[in-house]
């Protein structure tokens, strides 16, 4: 099977910076977009910013200018690197990976998965 695991989130003070990791695991053979989606309290769910496999990147609008999302695809892995960060940035951050084709059991499976997430606060 595949999972996704987040890291790097926290705490930190406004303008400050952090950089979260989503690290995709198992016998994946590709993997076609990546993204990063946030919730925070009371709120649906939203994309951040996501990434294609050829590496074209989109944004919300919120966060054109200060955060960054890139991927190294022969680890399997997607990065957000978030500057200049505010309180509204706020919530749990979770990976998504879209068309991830892996191998198990003698067969080939294209799925979607989701990682746990991982708590940013923007605080003084």
């Amino acid at each position: 099977q595949v999972q996704l695991v987040e890291s790097g989130g926290g705490l930190v003070q406004p303008g400050g910076s952090l950089r979260l990791s989503c690290a995709a695991s198992g016998s994946i053979v590709s993997i076609n977009a990546m993204g990063w989606y946030r919730q925070a309290p009371g709120k649906q769910r939203e994309l951040v910013a996501s990434i294609t496999s050829g590496g074209s990147t989109n944004y919300a609008d919120s966060v054109k200018g200060r955060f960054t999302i890139s991927r190294e695809n022969a680890k399997n892995t997607m990065y957000l690197q978030m500057n200049s960060l505010k309180p509204e940035d706020t919530a749990v951050y979770y990976c998504n990976a879209v068309g991830v084709r892996y191998y198990s059991n003698a067969r080939y499976y294209t799925r979607d998965y989701w990682g746990q997430g991982t708590q940013v606060t923007v605080s003084s």
